[in-house]
């Protein structure tokens, strides 16, 4: 026997006085639950690391100089 065998079968309870809470304001209860707390911070700081990973034309430039093969095969490389 089931702890919830007694009530299970039960008819859902309907308020006669108050009206049922739309969805919509269901819903906005949750809105403020944050499930990945910190989740908004760890994506700025990873753009910021991208943004600042950016090389300067010369650095590129230098770069490809130091990667051209003189006897080999061309390559392009795109920064």
């Amino acid at each position: 026997m089931s702890r919830y065998d007694d009530i299970i079968h039960l008819p859902h309870h309907v308020s006669k006085t108050r009206k049922p809470m739309p969805l919509i304001n269901r819903a906005a209860q949750f809105a403020p639950f944050a499930a990945l707390t910190g989740h908004d911070e760890a994506i700025a700081e990873a753009a910021r690391k991208i943004r600042d990973a950016y090389l300067s034309n010369q650095k590129c430039d230098e770069y490809e100089r130091t990667i051209t093969l003189e006897d080999g095969p061309n390559i392009c490389a795109l920064f």
